[in-house]
């Protein structure tokens, strides 16, 4: 997903305004890009963007997922001062967010992967508007699933369309309007809407807003109803979803149930910006 032009546009635009007068500074001149604290680096290639859209060279750059600590430089650039000033803030804060959403992502799965090596830690769409690419790819540097990126990706049959519309007619409504290549997730908020929705050919089953014991139960169901033939399932694998306010604190409960993904939109709704300083004439 590379960064569109008319995207970088409006970051800039948004900053510049239309008359900067601070940063009418004759000559040229370089900068760095410098960590202040430890993390997990993102968001870079974002930055390599706003510079080069602004005629600024970017001599060297950190790969998104690299590890930081304090005084690492995290891309060094140069050019004519006025546009390198006119671009590190644009650039510091897109680094700084996506870092910080990566640096998230990074201690959800290494949590995670402490008592499970099989499941996934995914986003969900709780992205904040117009920045949706930079925080998917930084949820991708962190180590984490992306989960869908837009409504296209994934068909999914909330509690909403089950209240209008039943879950069996609603999965296939779905069905009819779906290319054969989109899955359908089901969300479920118990066990037998879980086991429903297994049974009328959901690809993957959201346990949603459940306690850990609670999707253990439903994995275990789901898991049984695929292996035993006694029920004719529409697919003999299943995918289980677990999301619903989960947390770091929360995670090792759910990654012991045996659901393949942990899906938490905290990775993005609630990620601190990793702090970085811009530093010119260096």
């Amino acid at each position: 997903m590379p960064i569109e032009r008319s995207a970088v546009e409006r970051w800039l635009r948004e900053d510049v305004g239309h008359h900067d007068v601070t940063n009418d500074v004759p000559g040229e001149t370089s900068g760095r890009l410098v960590a202040t604290e430890p993390g997990v680096v993102a968001g870079t290639e974002a930055a390599v963007a706003v510079f080069e859209y602004l005629g600024v060279t970017v001599t060297d750059c950190l790969d998104a997922g690299a590890p930081v600590e304090p005084g690492d430089v995290a891309m060094s650039v140069a050019g004519p001062t006025e546009d390198v000033l006119r671009g590190e803030r644009v650039a510091a804060n897109l680094v700084g967010h996506a870092s910080g959403v990566a640096t998230r992502t990074r201690r959800a799965v290494e949590t995670a992967r402490g008592v499970s090596e099989t499941v996934r830690i995914a986003g969900t769409r709780k992205t904040t508007p117009g920045l949706r690419g930079l925080e998917k790819r930084a949820i991708a540097a962190g180590g984490g699933d992306t989960h869908r990126l837009d409504l296209s990706h994934m068909a999914m049959v909330k509690d909403n369309h089950i209240a209008e519309l039943g879950l069996e007619r609603a999965v296939e409504r779905v069905r009819d309007r779906s290319s054969f290549a989109t899955r359908i997730e089901v969300e479920a908020e118990d066990v037998e809407t879980a086991r429903a929705a297994a049974l009328a050919g959901a690809d993957v089953v959201l346990l949603d807003n459940l306690p850990p014991e609670t999707v253990e139960r439903a994995v275990s169901v789901l898991g049984d109803l695929a292996s035993d033939g006694s029920v004719e399932v529409p697919s003999d694998r299943v995918l289980t979803e677990a999301s619903g306010g989960i947390t770091i604190d929360d995670l090792e409960a759910y990654a012991t149930t045996g659901v393949d993904v942990v899906s938490m939109g905290s990775l993005t709704h609630s990620a601190s910006a990793l702090d970085y300083s811009f530093r010119t004439g260096e």
